[in-house]
């Protein structure tokens, strides 16, 4: 074997590799709090790597802090996927709900190998990956969630966050202003953690329990409770409004025998996973104030991966997609009525349609339930006739 000696310049280029590995935990950090999805962080940040090792080495070497520029570029991607993300998420099926995070080591881990190589290992667990504050962080416009995050999370200098968002100085010190006004204006007085875990638990127990007036007794009378299912599962189009009407929603979707509900840390707070036969098949998160259930927030949608399909892909993601479109429906009487299907058809379709039977009356025409939010689902098609699309009734 040949051992190259290392000279000078060989020192110098190891040095900076390492630097540039050990900013990859900074930039994941930095890209989910701006975009609020680990899918997309991770893919910002492989673009930013891609275009530093794009220049020349010549070029590389000529900067003179490269996790500077790494931040710079990351910023810039992330001003870019936000300002789409305004349009694709206008498209969106149904309520979105910023992407879960789990805690390290407590959801399934990623790969059939059993390898923890995963981004949400590097995102630091703090308030500011809270759901409660990746919602707010969703009202804000793009500029003002850049210069509010690198400022006011990652405590960037204006003239640097200038740089990125392409304002200047006190323009971007203004976003960030407006930013967090809206924060504070949405930031109520914090539970202790115990008690937060605690509620989380009983909410737990009267769910399975089905007892509509424990949970009653956990939520604020003002609860909203909001199901992401991203045309992809069964999830109400609309947030749930009402203590009421949330604990009769959750204590009509009970499996005894077959979902186990299980308490976790989801973005840093107290949690609940539901599973089916070992994996993760739906995410709650909870905001809790003055020791009651402010707003829920249900992540379904297996895209959302690790969290949701248990960190599933391929064929096995697909399967558990399968199962869950043969399930059986089920309706609530707080649904409202049934509405009638429409299907486009050939103008020369002649065909009679059969006289429906008590399996048709029941589910021919409607997809299955989740198994964590049940609920009647049916497959209905757009305008132009072409494309089914998952929608809730």
């Amino acid at each position: 074997m040949t051992y190259r000696a290392t000279t000078p310049q060989d020192g110098r280029q190891d040095s900076t590799a390492g630097a540039l590995a050990a900013e990859r935990r900074r930039l994941i950090n930095l890209a989910y709090r701006m975009l609020g999805s680990l899918a997309e962080a991770e893919d910002v940040v492989q673009e930013t790597y891609a275009r530093w090792y794009a220049m020349p080495a010549r070029q590389r070497e000529a900067v003179a802090s490269p996790g500077g520029w790494l931040t710079k570029v990351a910023g810039r991607i992330c001003l870019d996927v936000l300002r789409s993300a305004r349009t694709r998420r206008e498209r969106y099926v149904g309520e979105w709900v910023p992407e879960p995070l789990p805690a390290h080591a407590e959801w399934p881990a990623g790969g059939a190998d059993g390898g923890t190589a995963d981004p949400a290992d590097r995102v630091t667990l703090d308030e500011s990956v809270g759901m409660a504050f990746l919602v707010v962080l969703e009202s804000m416009t793009p500029a003002e969630r850049v210069a509010f995050v690198l400022h006011d999370v990652f405590r960037y200098p204006f003239g640097e966050v200038a740089d990125i968002v392409g304002r200047t100085p006190a323009a971007c010190r203004q976003l960030a202003a407006s930013a967090r006004r809206r924060v504070d204006a949405s930031r109520p007085p914090r539970s202790p953690s115990a008690q937060r875990a605690g509620v989380v638990r009983e909410f737990k127990q009267a769910w399975q329990a089905a007892d509509i007036s424990a949970l009653i007794g956990l939520l604020d009378p003002d609860a909203t409770a909001v199901g992401d299912g991203g045309g992809r599962v069964t999830a109400l189009p609309h947030p749930i409004e009402g203590a009421e009407r949330i604990a009769r929603f959750f204590a009509a979707r009970t499996l005894p025998g077959r979902l186990a509900l299980r308490e976790c840390t989801v973005n840093g707070q107290p949690g609940l996973a539901a599973h089916l036969d070992g994996t993760v098949v739906s995410v709650y998160a909870f905001d809790i104030v003055d020791g009651r259930i402010h707003r829920i927030w249900a992540v379904l949608n297996p895209e959302k991966a690790p969290a949701v399909a248990g960190g599933m892909t391929g064929a096995a993601a697909a399967g558990l997609r399968r199962v869950r479109a043969r399930r059986p429906c089920r309706r609530s009487a707080d649904e409202g009525p049934r509405r009638r299907r429409t299907v486009p058809r050939s103008p020369t379709s002649r065909r009679a349609r059969p006289a429906p039977g008590a399996d048709q009356r029941a589910c021919a025409v409607e997809r299955g339930s989740d198994v964590s939010m049940p609920s009647t689902n049916r497959r209905t098609w757009s305008s132009t006739g072409s494309a089914p699309v998952t929608a809730m009734v």
